[in-house]
């Protein structure tokens, strides 16, 4: 078939591979001049003048991370070079936390709760005794029910320490608007999962390279290598469909896959009819939330790749990067601040 693909960051890029392989004739459009969405590389000029290349905000990824790890894989990238694996660490700068040991779950979890530093018997206990019955529930639980809801027999340090963090990082939403049940399996595939084969599921994975290079950028050359159109700086301005196919800005396609944001896709099917109606309607009705990354540039040198931030009232990042020891220039920290509010010099005044 003939198929086009709108929206070239990871979703669209993997959507053109797998179309590809299955030997389908492509076409990916994307309205930037950039390839990546929203985990790409940028370069920036650093305050002494020199230049790096950066992302447009700090990311990583998990050993549950099966698929993504397996078309980085299709299109001629080595995950075991370009990221950097570490057993799941939440530890924070005056070394307390959680840190599991390299072993196969669940006992990896077990033992790291068990050697949590500087958390009391009780601590341990009511979260042994909640992960026992998530798994005997099959993670499963009441479908309106929040995360706060679901952990609210957990101990304060528990909740502080681990299950906030783990929910604001994996979710972008506070614990007590997250979903108990997305919750649930996002722990279920993290803690619990058979990761890859090579990088257990709760591993860490730190891209060691920017995040261009992470995937976009092998994609695109795998792409065009295998006969696919790559047009970029073209915004979509119509879409309709016309006899089993669709015209997307006059040209016509067998197939169209949609990987561009909710709202941007609404956009280009409220002409769709009655059927498109629902769908359009609760597109426009998401609700997003934003990350910041700020990066901070100086002297210093953490003692672990990504430390665990007590986050509140003035002090917003939960997590802090050490991008020297992934790659970067020396001295440069990416501070994250998920689920982030209010304007990004409020922000930036507040992690320094």
């Amino acid at each position: 078939m003939k198929v086009a693909v709108i929206g070239a960051g990871w979703a669209g890029l993997a959507a053109a591979v797998g179309a590809v392989r299955a030997g389908h004739e492509v076409t990916l459009f994307e309205a930037t001049r950039s390839l990546g969405g929203r985990a790409r590389g940028l370069s920036v000029q650093l305050p002494d003048g020199a230049s790096a290349m950066l992302d447009n905000g700090q990311h990583i990824l998990i050993g549950a991370y099966s698929q993504t790890l397996r078309v980085m894989r299709d299109v001629g990238v080595d995950p075991e070079r370009v990221l950097l694996r570490l057993p799941l660490t939440l530890r924070f700068p005056d070394g307390l936390g959680l840190a599991l040991p390299d072993w196969p779950a669940p006992w990896d979890a077990a033992a790291g709760v068990l050697f949590a530093r500087g958390w009391h018997w009780r601590d341990k206990l009511s979260l042994l005794r909640a992960m026992a019955r998530w798994r005997r529930s099959g993670f499963q639980c009441g479908e309106h029910e929040s995360v706060a809801a679901l952990c609210a027999g957990l101990t304060p340090r528990v909740m502080a320490e681990l299950i906030e963090p783990l929910c604001v990082s994996a979710l972008n939403t506070p614990a007590g608007r997250s979903s108990a049940r997305v919750f649930l399996r996002v722990l279920r595939d993290a803690l619990f999962g058979p990761g890859d084969g090579r990088s257990r599921a709760s591993n860490l994975l730190l891209p060691r390279c920017d995040l261009g290079a992470l995937f976009p950028d092998a994609a695109a050359q795998w792409l065009t290598s295998h006969g696919a159109a790559l047009q970029t700086a073209h915004r979509i301005l119509a879409l309709s469909p016309e006899a089993g196919a669709w015209r997307v800005d006059g040209e016509r396609f067998d197939k169209v896959v949609l990987a561009c944001p909710a709202r941007e896709a609404a956009r280009l099917i409220e002409g769709g009819g009655a059927r498109a109606k629902p769908w359009v309607e609760r597109a426009h009705g998401l609700q997003y939330e934003a990350i910041a990354t700020i990066y901070a540039l100086g002297q210093h040198r953490l003692p672990l790749p990504v430390l665990a931030l007590r986050c509140g009232p003035g002090a917003p990042a939960q997590f802090v990067f050490d991008r020297a020891q992934l790659g970067g220039p020396p001295g440069l920290l990416a501070f994250v601040v998920s689920a982030s509010q209010g304007d990004p010099g409020s922000l930036q005044r507040q992690v320094l």
